[in-house]
């Protein structure tokens, strides 16, 4: 078994808890299904909010969902001018016979625009 990393994001239409809560879930259950993962293939996530976002932990979403023995770590994004505003990006690693073209990284709605190359 290998162990693989999968990218993905979600911009956010308000900075509220909830809402945060909400499509940081459906970014998360994204990754997992599109790539056929169940929580016990994850070894860990990071989680990065750009500067705007201080409602709530990212993390806190996984947690609800039920990945609960999974590290996890929030981090914020850097502050560059004109870069898309209320981002939660997120790195998972995780354990896959998938060779490493094959993971889908997933990018929904707006944030599709932030990686086009990769974007699913």
């Amino acid at each position: 078994m290998a162990v693989r990393a999968v990218r993905g994001a979600v911009q956010l239409q308000r900075d509220e808890a909830g809402h945060m809560d909400e499509q940081v879930a459906a970014l998360l259950t994204a990754v997992l299904e599109r790539n056929s993962l169940s929580a016990d293939d994850l070894i860990s996530i990071w989680f990065t909010a750009t500067p705007d976002l201080h409602s709530d932990f990212p993390a806190a979403a996984a947690r609800g969902l039920g990945i609960v023995d999974v590290p996890l770590i929030c981090a914020q994004e850097l502050d560059i001018e004109g870069a898309m505003p209320r981002v939660v990006r997120i790195l998972a690693h995780i354990e896959s016979d998938r060779p490493r073209a094959d993971i889908n990284h997933v990018y929904l709605g707006a944030a599709g625009a932030l990686r086009k190359d990769i974007a699913q």
